[in-house]
């Protein structure tokens, strides 16, 4: 299913009416343009523009609006590029494919030269981004405070929220396979009977519910009241309410000594200035001979760096305050601050990838039901771009997500 570009809805999406304007941004068109030709003619891609088909062949791009795009692009660079899709301005026949062949040459879409003016003109993650104590709460709630029901229309019936592992098993159905997922990680930091377990990073409690299944004890924090309850309910319905507990909770707030600390793609949110306190917190929190399982999303270490305090489209309109670690940043940071170190890791990006697309494939058929829940097209396009966006990353190998465990040394 393709969706319709349609112009956001007046006064909804502050931001997205008004197409920028004035003398910076007619230069800085100007320059987008320029940059984007020449990156496009040597991409595998087609892309039509002002009646010409641009790039070497490939999944197809085309523009509607050419002085939107570029405007929106020279103003603010990948956000502006972003937002011109939701607006309209431009469309993909398939999206992933298309944003797949930019994700493989992220590094070099800008020549590299001019790569040393990237902090000129990068826009810098806000304040009130700062995943701090006092800010972290309302950050989450920005995404997963969303609508229960929403993730409910394409997640599997898990719930979960996170890559699901198949193993090279493309015929596994998605709740098998996030089941799978789990339980290896469960299996890596030896949950049984009688394990005092922490989990930093609810979702809606199919990790808990599994960890009690064993006959764990689990402590399960969140920030997320719509998790929370959620979570609950679906702990009470499977019969573990008196092994379970889900606290609204700051992990920095967790007190106590567990034998197993769980964490699944939740120090994406942590930011990088707190990467020291969550991984020290984890330390403290863990008893002689525990161990730690930590499920997380990673980019390269170079762009990491070259990224790290940047504000992008994805922290403007999904994931507020979030930045990913590299592996050698998580090395870094536990060695530097914990007496944990890392013992075993697997990498499954290419799994993400499959994930996604499921979910993409899922949202779209049920785009009527996502309307009826009070969404508009836009918010339809952008989350078909957020799941695109990120499935081009895992795709072309860009991003990676593992599963990281920690013991102390």
């Amino acid at each position: 299913m393709t969706l319709t570009p349609t112009r956001p809805t007046p006064g909804a999406w502050p931001g997205l009416d008004a197409v920028p304007g004035g003398p910076r941004t007619a230069v800085s068109a100007a320059v987008a343009r320029r940059l984007f030709l020449a990156a496009v003619r040597r991409l595998a891609v087609s892309v039509t523009l002002d009646g010409d088909v641009i790039g070497t062949g490939g999944p197809a791009m085309t523009v509607h609006r050419p002085d939107e795009l570029f405007a929106r692009l020279g103003r603010d660079g990948l956000i502006g590029f972003g937002e011109a899709y939701l607006t309209g301005a431009w469309d993909a026949e398939d999206l992933t494919p298309f944003l797949t062949v930019l994700a493989a040459d992220i590094a070099d879409l800008v020549p590299r030269p001019l790569q040393r003016l990237r902090g000129l003109v990068q826009h810098r993650m806000p304040q009130h981004h700062r995943t701090s104590k006092d800010q972290t709460r309302e950050l989450i709630a920005h995404h997963y405070d969303l609508s229960n029901d929403l993730f409910r229309l394409f997640l599997d019936e898990s719930l979960s929220y996170s890559a699901a592992l198949f193993e090279r098993d493309l015929s596994l159905d998605l709740a098998t396979a996030q089941q799978r997922k789990i339980d290896r990680l469960l299996d890596v930091t030896q949950v049984g009977e009688g394990t005092r377990v922490l989990e930093i990073g609810t979702g809606w409690g199919e990790l808990a519910i599994r960890a009690a299944a064993r006959g764990a004890t689990v402590r399960s924090v969140t920030l997320s009241s719509e998790q929370q309850a959620l979570a609950r309910e679906r702990i009470e319905a499977a019969g573990f309410a008196d092994r379970v507990q889900v606290d609204l909770s700051d992990y920095r707030d967790v007190e106590g000594e567990y034998d197993a600390v769980l964490s699944v793609e939740m120090i994406e949110a942590v930011g990088h200035e707190f990467w020291p306190t969550y991984f020290s917190t984890i330390d403290a929190l863990l008893a002689p001979g525990g161990r730690a399982g930590i499920q997380a999303i990673l980019m390269p270490h170079d762009r990491m760096l070259a990224t790290r305090g940047s504000f992008t489209w994805i922290n403007k309109y999904i994931f507020p305050g979030g930045f990913l670690p590299s592996a050698e940043a998580i090395d870094e940071a536990t060695t530097a601050h914990t007496s944990l170190r890392v013992t075993d890791r697997l990498a499954f990006g290419h799994d993400y990838a499959e994930t996604l697309r499921r979910w993409d494939e899922t949202f779209l058929a049920r785009a009527a039901e996502v309307k009826e829940l009070g969404f508009d097209d836009t918010f339809l396009r952008m989350w078909h771009f957020y799941l695109c966006y990120s499935r081009a990353g895992f795709a072309s190998g860009y991003l990676d997500v593992e599963q990281v465990l920690l013991e102390r040394a």
